[in-house]
Parts: structure tokens; C-alpha cells; sequence
């Protein structure tokens, strides 16, 4: 199996022993070094060049996002895993790139399956052929991270089928189950290929290959009918656009 080099980095020596305790019981990780603070975890991932990096993000003078985004575009650059006692942090971990988000206490669960979506991917690049272009897709969310009951939930970008604006919040439908996201509706489809979703309305956003149809009520008005039935409006400011990305489609 491939081990991954691991850093550890956190200012609380408690949280660095639990991490060490369960990083030792997964045979895929291999532990190459601690930090207590940003500067030293980048100068020890200058060293060290660590495939996995376990990161806290609220420590004194450099948080984890500053050393996340610091990392951001360097050649090798290793995967960020956000380990923190707070769920506020994960819009901006994830435009930071990171692979996972794990909220303390760490379960150790939680870290397989966080280590094992990183040696994917690191099986994925190194698999890929070495001139192969990116993907069209790779600057835009592949998934959410949502709280929920106290935790965080993935939510596959590929899963949801609209996106409904509910005052400061948006809800990300997905199937029969739904969550709520603090984002604007701007930002949010900002994230999205535009490939994949449309804009209908000012407070909707729905998955292109979920329209079945488009239909009017001879008013001047149109709605779009998804594949699980539901109808939604389409603003007249969107309807030109909506009707020529169908078209193309």
C-alpha cells in the first residue's frame, strides 16, 4: 500500500497526540513531522514535502486558511485536510481547495475515509497522463460541505437538482433530502460549471439535465418542468439565456 507522508499540524498539544494516536492505526498514513503554527508547518512542508497535511485553522498569527492559501498553485503541493472544533470555517476551506474538513473530536471513521479520498486522488494524478490538460470542470465545486445536526455533510455537487434561495441562505436540494448553505445566490453559481446548472430566477438555480421541458401559459409566462416534476418559474431577465442554453443542449 502507499503511505502517505503526513504532517500534523495544531497549537494544541492534546489535539497533536489524539491525531498521532489515530494516524498510527491506518496503515496508508505515514507520520513525517508536527507543527505548532503556520510558519513552521510551511517550512516544514518546504522539507519535508508531505503528500497530506492535517491542518488546524484557528492558531496564533498564521490561521490554516492563510497557510492553505499560501500552498494554493505551488508545484507538488500537498492535500489539505482541515481539522477544527468549528464548522464556520468550511466555505472558506474549501475555496481553498481542501480535500476534507474533519470537525474535533476527531472520529476515527471520519479519518479513514478522509485519508482514503486523498490517496484516491493521489492515485487518480498519478495515473493521469503527464500532458494531459485539466479538466473543464476542475475550477469549479465538485461538492459542499453543509452543517448538519451538529456536524458536517458532503453534499455531491453531481447530487443536486436545484438550488432555492431562502432569505441569507440557500437550500441545496438533493433527491428527498435537502440542506441549507449561508451563501449568496451569486456567489454560489459562481462555483457552479455553468456546463452543468442554469440560472431560472433571481432565487433559483437548477441542474440543466434535470429540465424535461419548458412550457408557458400563453401570458407571457414560463415555467420549467424537472424530471421529478416540480415546476419552477423562470424570471424574464434568465428566459433568453434558458431557452438558448436549452437549445444548444
Amino acid at each position: 500500500m502507499t503511505q502517505l507522508k503526513t504532517l500534523i499540524v495544531d497549537d494544541e498539544p492534546l489535539a497533536v497526540e489524539r491525531m498521532q494516536i489515530l494516524c498510527a492505526r491506518l496503515p496508508g498514513v505515514q507520520l513525517v513531522g508536527t507543527a505548532a503554527d503556520g510558519e513552521a508547518a510551511l517550512r516544514l512542508i518546504e522539507a519535508l514535502q508531505p503528500d497530506l497535511v492535517f491542518l488546524d485553522i484557528a492558531m496564533p498569527g498564521m490561521t490554516g486558511i492563510d497557510v492553505a492559501n499560501m500552498l494554493e498553485g505551488r508545484t507538488n503541493a500537498p492535500a489539505i485536510v482541515f481539522v477544527t472544533a468549528f464548522d464556520q470555517y468550511a466555505i472558506a476551506a474549501f475555496d481553498a481547495a481542501a480535500v476534507d474538513y474533519l470537525l474535533k473530536p476527531v472520529a476515527p471513521e471520519r479519518l479513514e475515509k478522509a485519508v482514503a479520498r486523498v490517496a484516491e486522488r493521489a492515485r487518480m494524478a498519478a495515473e493521469a497522463p503527464a500532458d494531459a490538460p485539466p479538466a473543464a470542470s476542475a475550477r469549479y465545486a465538485q461538492e459542499f460541505w453543509v452543517p448538519n445536526r451538529g456536524e458536517l455533510a458532503r453534499v455531491a455537487v453531481s447530487d443536486i437538482e436545484r438550488i432555492e434561495a431562502e432569505r441569507d441562505y440557500m437550500r441545496l436540494h438533493a433527491g428527498s433530502r435537502s440542506w441549507l448553505i449561508h451563501e449568496t445566490i451569486g456567489a454560489l453559481e459562481a462555483r457552479l460549471d455553468p456546463a452543468q446548472f442554469l440560472r431560472l430566477h433571481r432565487s433559483t438555480i437548477v441542474r440543466r439535465d434535470r429540465i424535461m421541458r419548458l412550457a408557458h401559459d400563453g401570458q407571457g409566462n414560463w415555467t420549467a418542468e424537472l424530471a421529478s416534476g416540480q415546476q419552477l418559474r423562470i424570471g424574464r431577465t434568465y428566459l433568453a439565456s434558458v431557452r438558448a442554453s436549452v437549445t444548444r443542449g
